[in-house]
């Protein structure tokens, strides 16, 4: 059994601080042996730099993922191919720097992990994820010969982000969404083998709203005027999900959230 942590949306400072300070215990902790995090709203909420990839990789982290705000730093794209382990969703276009997916040896085997975005209200519109991952992940499984797939889907809808999970259903051992920021209450292991949450939460500021200031966002829906959206401080939650898979089989066997709040304020 390969036991894999899954981080949730690290939001900017505070999120990406707690997230180094406790990665290394959280291994040893949970008897984790691989981690994967997406990182796209590290970098004042709104993409990643490449130093804070670095930071993040260097901590313990074995694979980066990421969304709809990849490209905000825009130092970020001539990085991008340069580390393989910052991940961009696999169905942007070919000529797109970086990949959508990474295969990496671990001490129990080969491990990959895809990553993609949904189409129903996200921008910029992307390539069918339904069929790309399917194809990614027959790929991987046939040219490759990995058993363990683990996938960020980085979606809008519940509704998308559950159908991705039934259409890869022991196709791939692991389907979580991102992107909403919000935990939801629905893990589960689907009939073929694929362990399933919605959206994994995210790492952030615990008083906010979505891992931004409440006082700024609560004035912008009274008023509807523009504002700007600070990070907030404080006490950091993180939220994710642990799975446990079969390395032989590539099926998961157990799936549970991830969900702490940590006693120091960042």
């Amino acid at each position: 059994m390969i036991r894999i942590l899954f981080l949730g949306d690290i939001v900017g400072e505070p999120g990406r601080k707690a997230v180094i300070k406790r990665v290394a215990s959280l291994k040893r902790e949970l008897e984790i042996d691989f981690i994967i995090a997406n990182c796209e709203n590290s970098a004042a909420g709104r993409g990643v730099t490449p130093k804070i990839a670095v930071e993040l990789l260097r901590s313990g982290i074995a694979v980066l993922t990421s969304g709809d705000h990849i490209w905000d730093q825009k130092e970020i794209l001539d990085y991008m191919p340069d580390e393989p382990r910052l991940l961009r969703p696999i169905n942007y276009p070919d000529d797109t720097p970086g990949n959508g997916s990474i295969v990496l040896e671990t001490a129990k085997g080969k491990v990959a992990v895809l990553n993609g975005q949904g189409r129903t209200f996200m921008n910029p519109p992307l390539e069918n994820p339904f069929t790309q991952l399917e194809d990614e992940a027959l790929r991987l499984r046939e040219e490759e010969g990995v058993k363990v797939i683990f996938l960020d889907f980085h979606a809008e809808t519940t509704s998308e982000s559950i159908a991705m999970g039934w259409h890869l259903d022991g196709k791939v051992s692991a389907v979580v969404g991102t992107h909403t920021h919000v935990q939801t209450a629905d893990e589960k292991i689907l009939p073929e083998g694929t362990a399933h949450l919605t959206d994994a939460g995210m790492c952030g500021p615990d008083v906010s709203v979505l891992g931004r200031n409440v006082e700024s966002i609560v004035w912008r829906f009274k008023t509807g005027l523009p504002t700007r959206f600070p990070v907030a401080k404080g006490q950091v939650r993180l939220c994710g999900a642990i799975v446990d898979v079969d390395e032989q089989t590539g099926k998961a066997s157990k799936i549970e959230r991830y969900n702490e709040l940590l006693e120091l304020g960042f």
